[in-house]
């Protein structure tokens, strides 16, 4: 059975995409399609920022992409070297809040020790840090795309904790995006599910994914790698299969295993 996987690549080349894999472990054949382009912007700022810990209480990461901006930063030498001496070392005695394992990976890539991974979305991470952190202390720096949410800064709000929003990404369409929609299903048929991976995903796909379906809609699970995307689907009315319990490979492939099982058994 077929699955279509909206997603970007991971960011390394080592070995599979971890979410093919897992779903080749149910005997499900993933294909991923690349979803989202990224422009990056204000990395002169946020260097700036990330220049002066002594000003921030702490470091709040929920995408890689926020992580992609820094790394990009680094790579002027005089920068790295900056990073390497003293900065690092000045954030490492302060908390690094990220969602999920791959953005916590990408933390630990450029030094830092991530905290809160498991907490899986913004609601539960925003519970985890106000339960460590005191109302009125220093703002945490949050490094983030455009689009983000307004879960976790409200949450934070509420309960008395600074946060210093600094948008360092812009969300495009992938240039290639139609082209490669309309060439996987003219080659492999509709798949049995499709699963989205941010509300991003589902504003530029949707459309594209049920146009190309025709009748047979009804028949495709829809997949969610979390409640924000899950929402999004919901919104624009459609019913959402499954959604994974945390954003990782597994939980998603096991999610949609579960969905897609009434189908295995009547084949």
């Amino acid at each position: 059975m077929k699955v279509l996987l909206l997603k970007d690549p991971k960011d390394n080349d080592s070995g599979p995409d971890p979410y093919i894999k897992e779903l080749g472990s149910y005997s499900l054949e993933a294909t991923l399609i690349p979803v989202l382009s990224f422009e990056f912007t204000s990395l002169d700022s946020l260097f700036d920022k990330l220049s002066h810990p002594e000003c921030y209480g702490g470091l709040v990461f929920t995408s890689p992409r926020a992580l992609e901006a820094i790394k990009i930063c680094l790579k002027e030498k005089s920068k790295k070297e900056a990073w390497s001496k003293c900065l690092k070392q000045m954030w490492n005695i302060k908390p690094t809040y990220v969602v999920g394992k791959a953005t916590a990976s990408l933390v630990e890539e450029i030094g830092l020790i991530p905290q809160g991974e498991k907490a899986g979305n913004a609601e539960r991470l925003a519970e985890y840090i106000c339960s460590r952190e005191k109302p009125n202390s220093s703002a945490l720096l949050f490094p983030c795309g455009a689009l983000k949410r307004e879960v976790l800064p409200t949450a934070l709000r509420e309960k008395g904790v600074a946060l210093e929003s600094l948008t360092v990404y812009q969300t495009t369409q992938h240039p290639d995006l139609q082209e490669s929609l309309s060439s996987y299903f003219s080659q492999q048929g509709v798949p049995a599910s499709v699963a989205f991976f941010s509300p991003s995903g589902v504003k530029f796909c949707l459309q594209h994914v049920q146009k190309l379906s025709g009748d047979l809609i009804n028949q495709v699970k829809f997949a969610a790698i979390g409640p924000s995307t899950a929402e999004a689907l919901q919104g624009a009315g459609v019913a959402v299969s499954c959604t994974a319990e945390s954003p990782t490979a597994q939980d998603l492939a096991a999610a949609i295993h579960r969905a897609l099982r009434p189908l295995h058994c009547s084949r």
